[in-house]
């Protein structure tokens, strides 16, 4: 398209549903506002809270009633800039996870955001890699980092450590010197291990209660719909020890019965940070961390995509191809 077209492909949803209900359509193309950028979308990540969303679920509440675009997951390069913006300049390639959780529609040909909700993307990464980043990286580093302040030598149990978020907290954790203990089916232990985690434990075998103890922080990525894992992570803590529960936060039965053992369970949500995208990218490049892709799509199967997001077996992360 050229730079006047004022159109451009998006994967819309006009009702709640299934994947079905994506479809490729025409939408207007946006215009940067001061401070913000227009990114020419070249890759888009696929995310859990996507396929939660479109079903009435997930962010559904701060996006209202479709018709709406999703996507929060792009890396590409800047188009426009407009007044104000200091950091960034036409042709930068950068990635982000803009608007989070408002409307982003990143599962289009462009978008605009401020400029700080982007930083240059991992020169190691092409557009794939670097769109299976954001949110999942910025979601574990946020636990990690802001909300749990990790220190060397603490135990640190990831849930569901192979998927988009898992695979950045062990490593993350890792790199913040802790002693990590991942859950995963058994055939995704050898590669776990290899991204730096110290104890491996087969969740389909084995009640991880009944193996694990003294951990400082649960990163739980499953929740309590599936098995209690929530419920019966407190079980695993030290006195005072902390669970972040990431997909279905924190209900009062929970939180009483975390109090009750002495320990703390929080919700939690990620939000934009360019500046934690920053030293992501500076921690991808010197190979500290590394990203793991399980499919590329083009934007057209973007209801495919969402099909496999849905599985919950995937290793790693989905894209959608935007651009060629």
């Amino acid at each position: 398209m050229s730079h006047t077209a004022p159109t451009m492909r998006a994967i819309t949803q006009s009702a709640f549903g299934g994947p079905e209900v994506l479809r490729v359509t025409e939408a207007p193309r946006p215009v940067p506002l001061p401070t913000e950028v227009l990114v020419r979308v070249v890759s888009a990540g696929v995310n859990p809270v996507d396929v939660k969303t479109r079903e009435g679920h997930g962010m559904a509440g701060v996006l209202g009633e479709p018709p709406f675009v999703l996507g929060w997951d792009v890396s590409g390069v800047v188009e426009e800039i407009g007044f104000g913006v200091h950091t960034l300049e036409v042709g930068d390639e950068v990635y982000g996870m803009p608007w989070f959780p408002r409307a982003a529609g990143g599962h289009a040909e462009y978008v605009t955001a401020p400029a700080r909700q982007f930083a240059r993307k991992p020169a190691s990464l092409d557009h794939d890699g670097a769109a299976a980043v954001p949110l999942a990286a910025l979601t574990a580093w946020q636990i990690l980092v802001d909300t749990a302040d990790v220190r060397p030598g603490q135990r640190v149990l990831v849930h569901a450590a192979a998927g988009g978020v898992g695979h950045f907290a062990v490593q993350i954790a890792k790199h913040l010197g802790a002693h990590v203990i991942a859950t995963a089916s058994a055939g995704k232990h050898a590669w776990l291990k290899e991204l730096g985690a110290d104890e491996v434990v087969d969740y389909t075998a084995t009640r991880f209660e009944q193996e694990l103890s003294d951990v400082d922080l649960v990163v739980d990525l499953v929740g309590d719909e599936i098995d209690s894992t929530s419920t019966r992570s407190l079980a695993v803590l030290r006195p005072g020890g902390l669970l972040v529960a990431v997909p279905s936060g924190v209900s009062e039965e929970l939180a009483g019965k975390a109090a009750a053992a002495g320990v703390r369970a929080r919700p939690f949500l990620v939000e934009p940070d360019g500046t934690a995208l920053t030293t992501l990218a500076g921690l991808i490049d010197a190979g500290a961390i590394k990203v793991e892709v399980a499919a590329v799509l083009p934007l057209e199967q973007a209801a495919e995509a969402h099909r496999q997001q849905a599985s919950g077996r995937t290793r790693g992360k989905i894209v959608l191809r935007v651009a060629e």
